[in-house]
This record gives structure tokens, sequence and C-alpha cells, in this order.
């Protein structure tokens, strides 16, 4: 499992373009066959992915976790990125289609991944944080969760927000998780920003053309910087950070937080006239 240093304010501000590459985007996920992991130690948080092919993946242990199974203190969310599959919880099957999604309480001591068919593999993103309590499994569907629909066609930033893992859905401990889909011809995203030291965030950007790209700005409000972000790649957001982004068409990403507490709607905003 690699393991990703948090990064301060500071030292973020004296970083070539190559070095904030290398510590805040996730490049490497989705891999044919593996199962991929990666540690940051802001908020503990294990980013990671399941690509099932003819054969079933095990969600290992890592040693650097010192525990006897993954979940013996951490909860995870699973959303399936990919085509229909399945996961195995304690020995019970849950099928997931495409963007449905589910949560797995801690205490829970084997998950194992597989695809409905290996020629279409499922694509499973995985997102996980320390727990205090149980919690148990559910599953969330795409087709059951309602969406809400943001922003509009003239500030190019019309999209439909799906909440799976939060107060009023499947419950958790700290875990927050959610998908949102930008409509044609809008292209931005949580603008303008926010930050929140409450909780750090993940963001996986999703079915983004070979042809096309993502710009994500991140860092302090009066101090924005961008990553280029191509499809299935994800940005490490701190809680000091601002994440937003622009595409050159609309796409889709899977937002995560985890941290002090849960509340969907706890932001400091940081308005457009402010930004530098």
């Amino acid at each position: 499992m690699d393991i990703l240093p948090a990064i301060d304010v500071r030292g973020y501000s004296r970083m070539p373009t190559n070095e904030l590459r290398r510590a805040f985007l996730l490049e490497g996920l989705f891999q044919p066959g593996l199962l991929v992991l990666k540690y940051w130690e802001t908020d503990r948080t294990i980013i990671g992915s399941a690509v099932p092919g003819s054969t079933k993946l095990e969600l290992a242990c890592p040693r650097e976790l010192s525990a006897k199974f993954f979940n013996e203190r951490r909860e995870l969310g699973i959303l399936n990125v990919g085509e229909p599959g399945s996961v195995e919880v304690d020995g019970q099957v849950h099928a997931l289609k495409q963007f449905d999604c589910l949560y797995v309480g801690r205490g829970v001591r084997s998950v194992a991944f597989a695809s409905a068919d290996a020629a279409r593999p499922a694509q499973f993103y995985l997102l996980s944080y320390p727990a205090h309590t149980d919690y148990p499994t559910a599953l969330a569907t795409l087709a059951g969760t309602p969406g809400a629909e943001l922003g509009s066609a003239e500030t190019a930033n019309a999209r439909t927000i799906y909440k799976f893992i939060h107060t009023g859905g499947i419950k958790s401990c700290q875990l927050v998780m959610g998908m949102t889909v930008l409509k044609p011809g809008s292209v931005w995203n949580t603008m303008p920003p926010h930050t929140h030291l409450r909780r750090s965030e993940v963001y996986l950007y999703l079915n983004v053309p070979a042809e096309h790209a993502v710009f994500h700005f991140a860092g302090t409000p009066q101090e924005t910087r961008n990553l280029l972000v191509h499809d299935r790649q994800a940005v490490l957001s701190p809680p000091w950070s601002v994440h937003s982004g622009v595409g050159t068409a609309n796409y889709t990403f899977v937002w995560g937080m985890g941290g002090e507490n849960q509340e969907f709607a706890d932001m400091d905003p940081a308005p457009i006239k402010t930004l530098l």
C-alpha cells in the first residue's frame, strides 16, 4: 500500500507542478485484475480500486494497518464505476450496477469483489476512514437515490447531485460519499468554491473523454493552483484547500469526505471575487 504524506499549506506554496501532481493527484487506479490501495496521512484516508476479472479479488489487510482484517477499525464506501458486479461481505453477496454504492461498516471480516462478466469488468472505487462504532452494511442504488438539481446553463454548472452515504441516507461514522453529474454544455463544478477545515475530501473524475481533461483548482483561496486531470484519476483535497474544477466537456465526479462532522453544507465560502 502506497503511503501518501500529508502536505501543509506552507509546503504546498513552494511546490512546482511535478511535485504538486505527485502529492495530490492519484494515477494508476483501476488496473485489470488488481486491488490498488493508497493511504493518505490526512484523516488516515484510504483510497483504492478493485477490478476483478475471471476470479474474485479479496480485500487484503495491508501490514501498515496493524489490524487482523481491513475493517477491524475502519468503515468503507464502495462505488461501482464500471459494468455490473458484486461485493461479498462476510458471505452475503450484494449486486452492484454502475454507480450503485455499498457501505461496509466496522467489524466486517471479509470483503470480496467480482465481475458479472470478466470481459466487461466491474470497477469498484474504494474510500475508507477510521470508525469508532459499527453501522450495518447497506446498499444505495443510483435508481433509488433522488438527485438534487443545482446550478444553471447560464453559469455552465447545471448538475445533478446524488448523496449516498450521509446523515439523511446510509448511516456511517464519518464517511460521506456521493456523486455529481454535469449536464451537457456545463463544465464547472463547486463554483464558487469553499474550504472546510473540519474535513478533507477526495474527488474521483469520471466520464472524461480521452480528448478532453478537467482543470482541478486547489490551494488556499488567495493562492490557487491547478492540476490537469484525466478520466478515472483522483485528487486529494486537504482541509485548507479549495476544490473545484472546469472541464473541456461535461463529466462526472465522485466526492467523498471524512473528518469531524458529516454536515454536507458545512462550508467556509470562498467567493469568486476573493480568489487569487
